[in-house]
């Protein structure tokens, strides 16, 4: 794909990608939305990837919509996403129904998605943050679902998945008022993982992806993940039962014979 709105990069098992709209704190557009799935598609595909890692280029992470996309709509009496549904990579899907829609699809990979939230991430900005498996935030950075100033809705499911991430009563704050929250009180709620000096930021995420991926088996973290959204629809005897026949699966695999080996013999395994 001819990518002019993100960068797409591989480094060390690890696929980065960067919204690159810096001169617009690179605000969301259809295009960027149809290039950002494209990038999550070939990591995804390839096998040389282990995780993926998400944030803005220059001072933002996402501004949200970018306003003269918001004129269009305006003008046009409604939401013209600027898309063909028909061409639009589908990264994730087939897993489970409710993962085949924008931004749900993040929860049908099979590899971790780390977002380096380096700047504001406001709206549909925040949506991605929010659907990324762990968030690390430069220190100072500004969140806000910014939706209910532009007399809009909550987005894109973020009604859903917000009080599952920080609970009830934090997410209405968040959803009701629009306010802004600093990376500071979102790592206190738990919506960040860890706040970094934003220099080091991008550094550290991939330092703590790198480790991630050198001690834990691609076949762990697939499972893992697969079972950590699919049970937010399940019931607990399902999840136990199904971890049981992973369990008996997994155990005759060599990655399991590779780590008692790396166990007993006191050394890193090699996945």
């Amino acid at each position: 794909m001819d990518l002019r709105t993100i960068r797409y990069g591989v480094a060390e098992r690890i696929a980065t990608i960067t919204l690159d709209r810096p001169d617009r704190l690179n605000a969301w557009t259809g295009r960027m939305h149809t290039e950002y799935r494209w990038a999550i598609q070939e990591a995804e595909r390839d096998p040389g990837v282990r995780a993926i890692v998400v944030t803005g280029n220059g001072r933002g992470f996402c501004a949200g919509a970018d306003a003269a996309a918001l004129d269009g709509h305006v003008r046009r009496g409604g939401y013209d996403p600027g898309i063909d549904p028909d061409t639009i990579p589908t990264p994730g899907y087939g897993r489970h129904p409710s993962f085949d829609h924008d931004f749900a699809f993040h929860f049908g990979l099979t590899k971790p998605v780390v977002a380096a939230i380096n700047g504001p991430a406001a709206g549909v900005g925040l949506v991605l943050a929010c659907y990324c498996d762990l968030r690390f935030a430069a220190a100072g950075a500004k969140l806000t679902t910014a939706h209910g100033k532009l007399n809009l809705p909550a987005e894109f499911g973020l009604s859903w998945l917000l009080p599952r991430l920080i609970g009830l009563a934090r997410s209405n704050e968040m959803l009701f008022s629009s306010r802004i929250v600093l990376a500071e009180e979102a790592e206190r709620w738990g919506l960040v993982n860890r706040v970094l000096p934003s220099d080091e930021l991008l550094p550290a995420t991939h330092d703590y992806v790198r480790d991630l991926i050198s001690t834990v088996s691609a076949r762990s973290l697939a499972e893992t993940k697969r079972q950590t959204y699919l049970d937010l629809f399940r019931d607990l005897g399902t999840s136990i039962e199904e971890s049981k026949r992973l369990l008996d699966e997994m155990m005759g695999e060599p990655d399991f014979a590779e780590g008692v080996a790396a166990l007993n013999e006191r050394r890193p395994p090699r996945f």
